[in-house]
């Protein structure tokens, strides 16, 4: 675990790997709310942390258990209140059904009982929009304090050119949202797995670039006859280890896919 100190908001990463797999994951403490709360495997690093530091409330992006991980924790032994979209409450209330590989790099999801987001949430200093940004996960949410230009987005950026990702994610809804929070007048951002991104609206988009330049290879070259596999192998001549560890629920190919469903 490490924390770091950017202004007024307080980072914590925590890293977890697994059969030559790796990836960070943070957390961020500001003002009494905490966004996000990791993954299952990080409570032991993260307890200290929570037991010292005065948060008052929880905000979660989205359900996804390297995002909820260590929340039923902090609603028993804390007693603290868990906001979430409200559509993504039934998930949370019962127990997770991961596939193997995903309980192996994040650990084991327990149940919690989180209460639903209004349009705003309010730290004690601060006012937050809660904007539906879904694309990565169908609930996912990003939160965007107007005043100061500081945004906390989630998994909706993670990385500028993303090389897979999981069967039941779209590149079209993720475009769709990635341009509705280029409208927002920020430039601080926070996310979950790259951290803090000083230039973050630069950052931003910069990914809707290379998801629009790939859109734009992958139509011209089914137009040329190409099928998807074929595509695939021209684009994304590489496999990332995760495809195999996943079983291929993690794939480019659901990239590929999602892009030709949008004009279909």
């Amino acid at each position: 675990m490490k924390i770091d100190q950017h202004g007024e908001v307080t980072s914590v990463l925590g890293e977890v790997s697994y059969g030559g797999f790796a990836m960070s994951v943070y957390i961020f403490y500001i003002d009494g709310m905490l966004i996000d709360t990791g993954a299952p495997r990080m409570l032991e690093d993260f307890k200290p942390f929570y037991k010292e530091t005065p948060i008052e409330f929880v905000s979660l992006t989205h359900p996804h258990e390297d995002h909820t991980g260590t929340a039923k924790w902090l609603q028993d032994e804390l007693d603290l209140p868990i906001y979430i979209k409200k559509e993504a409450i039934p998930e949370c209330e019962v127990e997770a059904n991961l596939p193997l590989y995903r309980e192996r790099i994040w650990g084991s999801l327990e149940p919690f009982s989180p209460l639903p987001f209004d349009t705003t949430i309010e730290s004690n200093h601060h006012s937050y929009q809660l904007i539906h940004t879904p694309g990565q996960e169908r609930n996912h949410i990003v939160l965007y304090d107007e005043e100061r230009g500081r945004l906390f987005s989630g998994d909706l950026f993670v990385h500028p050119k993303p090389k897979v990702m999981m069967e039941d994610e779209s590149i079209p809804v993720m475009m769709r949202s990635i341009r509705r929070v280029l409208q927002l007048d920020f430039q601080e951002m926070f996310c979950q797995h790259a951290g803090f991104i000083q230039n973050g609206k630069e950052a931003m988009r910069e990914k809707l670039t290379y998801l629009e330049e790939l859109s734009g290879h992958v139509h011209d070259l089914y137009k040329k006859g190409h099928n998807l596999d074929e595509i695939n192998a021209q684009l994304f001549s590489k496999t990332p280890i995760i495809v195999h560890h996943s079983s291929h629920e993690y794939d480019s190919k659901h990239m590929i896919r999602t892009i030709l469903e949008e004009v279909e």
